[in-house]
């Protein structure tokens, strides 16, 4: 097979028709238009670059489809050949995206973007999201409105920033009830929330879930509720290790209830070894914080109409009068004037 035909092939068959007929399904939750994550039990591989490229978040691994292939069948570039010669014209199940409606901007850079964004106010769309949709408490949004790491995207979404050690914003996680995604050209390295320094550091998969946990803990004295964004750069493997250089310091793996959140605390844990500093899993009773969050609301508005229900708004109001008394109290023997006069 000549150059040109094995070029022919790295075109006409896209890593996505591999992982589709090696087991894996779309994680349509988890997955954007540019990166389309797929699962196959704890496996977890990312296709990007229009289904050209792949990595795999919780190792090194990424290429193109001959090396996706060899990563994982385990078979040189010959058998890796055969393999994808196969799968000429297979055409994979891909989600259907939505599409944002086009806006303009003169500006590229992440600072400037970053910069001239509004924060949320009370009624505004990305308020409403998070207050309404996400159940986050306004005490919650307007701490992270104060610490800078907040603003109104484009649509009513959400954008929530990734700082690096100097606190420059790198990037931002992008959420809305249709949309979600990360900076375009941005870098992850850590959404940051609550204190700093800090004795404890709290890390989940997503700023929604950082800012639910806190909300559940009352914005924790000494914590740092921190996300990775679902991803784990170099970057965001140096800025945790820097945060847990001190061994008085906790580092907490508040990661998603599932296989994935499971192979993150094990990264975390790997991590607090290396830096001798002290491990814990805390571990959703949900699928994710925000859930768990969510629930607890739930369960408090279904408490409250109980209450009300049990106790009409009338019924607080009835007054009781005082019982009369069964016998008068003796009057006192006075004389003169009013008083009653003794025979």
């Amino acid at each position: 097979m000549t150059r040109e035909d094995i070029e022919q092939l790295r075109q006409r068959v896209c890593c996505s028709a591999v992982l589709e007929t090696s087991g894996f399904a779309v994680d349509v939750k988890e997955s954007t238009r540019r990166a389309v994550k797929f699962r196959r039990g704890s496996e977890i591989v990312i296709v990007t670059h229009e289904g050209r490229g792949w990595f795999d978040p919780l190792t090194d691994s990424k290429g193109d489809i001959f090396s996706l292939v060899a990563h994982l069948d385990g078979v040189g570039f010959v058998e890796g050949l055969e393999r994808i010669a196969a799968l000429v014209g297979f055409q994979p199940s891909l989600p259907t995206w939505r599409k944002l409606p086009p806006h303009r901007t003169t500006v590229t850079s992440i600072a400037d973007r970053w910069a001239p964004r509004e924060s949320p106010v009370p009624g505004s769309g990305v308020w409403r999201y998070l207050r309404w949709e996400r159940s986050l408490p306004a005490a919650i949004i307007q701490t992270a409105i104060r610490q800078g790491v907040l603003r109104e995207g484009p649509c009513g979404s959400m954008w929530a920033a990734h700082t690096n050690e100097t606190g420059a914003v790198t990037g931002w996680e992008e959420r809305s009830a249709n949309w979600r995604g990360f900076a375009t050209g941005g870098a992850k390295v850590l959404f940051r929330l609550g204190s700093s320094p800090a004795s404890r550091l709290c890390v989940t998969e997503a700023a929604i879930d950082a800012m639910s946990l806190a909300a559940m803990e009352g914005m924790r004295e000494g914590t740092l509720y921190l996300s990775t964004g679902g991803g784990w750069s170099p970057a965001t493997d140096a800025a945790l290790r820097a945060l847990a250089a001190d061994t008085e310091v906790q580092l907490v793996a508040a990661t998603d209830a599932n296989s994935q959140g499971d192979a993150y605390a094990q990264r975390l844990r790997a991590v607090a070894e290396e830096v001798g500093c002290d491990w814990l899993r805390l571990r959703p009773s949900a699928d994710d914080w925000n859930d768990v969050l969510k629930q607890q609301e739930n369960d408090k508005a279904e408490r409250g109409r109980w209450t009300r229900a049990a106790c009409p708004i009338g019924a607080s109001t009835v007054k009781l009068r005082p019982a009369k008394p069964a016998l008068d109290p003796p009057m006192r023997d006075r004389g003169g004037p009013g008083g009653v006069k003794k025979d």
